[in-house]
């Protein structure tokens, strides 16, 4: 095992998907010579050269257009979109043409596109650069989700969507670049669907997601000086989601809190919400909590941003209020 970052984990897995098939190919706005924003593509170009290694003009709209042609005819794109915000321009990309072409085709065709992205707050980008937007694309049917929340997940899934014969997309929280985790020096990869129990516990679940992983972690710790043991699930993928392992650990504590940065309104805390309450009803001692951004959108000031962003005191007070419930 090597201890490495988060940012160095996606570009193994780049780099060893690009080595294993040549029909894999990478375009973005300056992911080449730059590197991305977040330098995870750095090096690249040199290795494997213009030709796999694109950079495109600012136009999300042509970056998604040209991997669904790329995929639909024969190749493997990984398209970076800079800023998840940036989705907003290029839905129709997305949503009527990337999920339901192979629908619409007979399964005919295949689609291997894989769709990375940054997402989340914390680091004063203010309100157009800092969104979580992932509820979007849980509502299409034709999307893979994933929300790697550690470097081995992180270079697992990655790998698992590149070989994927449908589109995929990939959020990659900006705060966790820098994290590091230990990353097995021979490839592998991570299944999609297969939910992550990150810390074992007997009186609350929580399901966190992405960032919100380390927060719970965090979380958990200080529950744990009170006698509180929770369990922390981390669900990898929304689509598919493994519900049984989390319906598993619902049925044993009773008690659910569900995590994430993006905010509670709408969010996809709702969804998972709203099977645990379908399937194991009987089993909750008390409401289901639900921790994540308020309803606004994220300030530039990094004292407004910690005041609507949730954080691991966030998940402490909501396990608090499901076990002070009195039925």
């Amino acid at each position: 095992m090597a201890l490495i970052t988060y940012r160095e984990a996606v570009r193994q897995a780049l780099r060893e998907e690009l080595q294993n098939d040549e029909r894999v190919i990478m375009i973005g706005e300056d992911i080449a010579e730059f590197g991305g924003t977040f330098k995870v593509s750095l090096g690249l170009l040199e290795e494997f050269g213009p030709r796999r290694i694109r950079n495109t003009p600012i136009s999300e709209t042509a970056i998604l257009g040209a991997a669904v042609g790329a995929a639909a005819t024969g190749l493997r794109p990984i398209a970076e979109i800079m800023y998840s915000d940036f989705f907003a321009v290029a839905m129709d990309q997305v949503v009527n043409q990337a999920a339901k072409m192979r629908y619409m085709f007979g399964g005919k065709i295949s689609l291997p596109l894989t769709i990375r992205t940054a997402m989340g707050g914390r680091r004063s980008a203010a309100a157009q650069h800092s969104q979580c937007l992932e509820a979007w694309f849980l509502h299409i049917p034709g999307l893979k989700i994933a929300l790697p929340s550690n470097a081995y997940d992180a270079k697992g899934l990655l790998k698992t969507a590149v070989r994927d014969p449908n589109p995929t997309i990939i959020f990659e929280n900006k705060m966790l670049y820098n994290t590091k985790g230990e990353v097995p020096e021979e490839p592998y990869f991570v299944p999609w669907g297969q939910a992550n129990i990150v810390r074992e516990g007997k009186d609350v679940t929580i399901v966190a997601l992405s960032d919100m992983v380390d927060f719970s972690l965090k979380a958990a710790d200080k529950l744990a000086e009170e006698g509180i043991s929770v369990e922390v699930i981390d669900p990898r993928t929304l689509a598919p989601l493994d519900i049984e392992t989390i319906l598993a650990s619902v049925k044993k504590t009773g008690r659910v809190v569900i995590a994430h940065e993006a905010c509670v309104t709408g969010g996809v805390g709702a969804e998972i919400a709203a099977r645990i309450g379908y399937h194991a009803l009987d089993y909750l001692m008390a409401p289901i909590e639900r921790v994540g951004a308020k309803d606004s959108p994220i300030p530039f000031a990094p004292i407004l941003e910690r005041q609507i962003l949730p954080d691991d005191q966030s998940v402490v007070d909501a396990v608090h209020r499901t076990l002070d419930y009195a039925a």
